[in-house]
């Protein structure tokens, strides 16, 4: 862990933390930022992962005035290729981690970052955070994922009166729509997103993995149902054979807490 990054990763004891410290991206912040998520996603002994911004903001997207600089520059490919480059990279490793992914909101929580923090599985928020998608308002359409996102959580409709009219809204309008899993006080986010991701971080984690492939394979829907029913009992085969699995069943037999080793 380095104090002076825009963005860092650590693991301890199962659980793998990314921080953002810098809500601003600038190519600096991101190039750390994807560093960090790529030391998550490769990790073989991680069995969950917390992602966190600053107490201030989680993410507010990019940073505009580096992205102006670029704009000037007469080929802009700084600018323009920053997506393909940065962004979806991001995304997509991301998207690699198959633990449990549990994201910590303080603040703000704009544009990419929103995109962003909806690629985890689990988010908590502080109250006091806003959302937004804000796209529009710069004259571009959405990156980072945030439509699928947008589209897969809360359906077309809403999607498109987020994206076109982007308007903020608090933590618990977040959580009516189901964006956010949990909202609390404004000094506990912090700590809450811990206590969440450690309680992941010592269950069943072939359990949680095969949850979340299960999800995604029947939100994406290229799945007939037969397929994903098939899907489903290869993954309960494999589960089964599980010590994780045949410990859990024997302690409830015993009338005692199961002890999760993560195999």
């Amino acid at each position: 862990m380095s104090e002076d990054k825009a963005a860092w990763f650590e693991e301890t004891d199962g659980l793998a933390t990314i921080r953002l410290n810098t809500p601003a991206l600038t190519v600096r912040v991101k190039e750390e930022l994807l560093e960090a998520v790529n030391r998550a996603a490769e990790s073989t002994t991680a069995r969950a992962v917390l992602f966190l911004g600053s107490d201030k903001a989680f993410c507010v997207g990019q940073d505009l005035a580096e992205h102006a600089r670029f704009l000037e520059d007469s080929s802009g490919v700084g600018a323009l290729d920053t997506v393909r480059r940065h962004y979806n990279p991001i995304v997509l490793a991301l998207e690699r981690i198959q633990v449990p992914v549990v994201v910590g909101i303080g603040g703000a929580c704009v544009g990419a970052g929103m995109g962003l923090a909806l690629a985890g599985d689990v988010r908590v928020a502080a109250r006091r955070a806003k959302f937004g998608t804000a796209f529009t308002g710069v004259g571009l359409g959405s990156d980072s994922g945030l439509a699928m996102r947008l589209v897969r959580n809360l359906g077309q409709a809403r999607a498109m009166e987020l994206l076109l009219l982007g308007t903020m809204m608090v933590a618990d309008r977040a959580l009516e729509l189901g964006l956010v899993t949990e909202v609390v006080d404004d000094q506990d986010w912090e700590t809450r997103a811990r206590e969440v991701a450690l309680l992941l971080a010592s269950g069943p984690t072939a359990a949680f993995v095969a949850a979340k492939r299960e999800v995604r394979s029947a939100a994406e829907g290229g799945l007939e149902v037969a397929e994903l029913l098939e899907e489903e009992a290869d993954l309960q085969n494999q589960l089964g054979e599980t010590a994780d699995h045949r410990g859990a069943v024997n302690a409830f037999l015993a009338k005692q807490k199961p002890t999760f080793t993560g195999r």
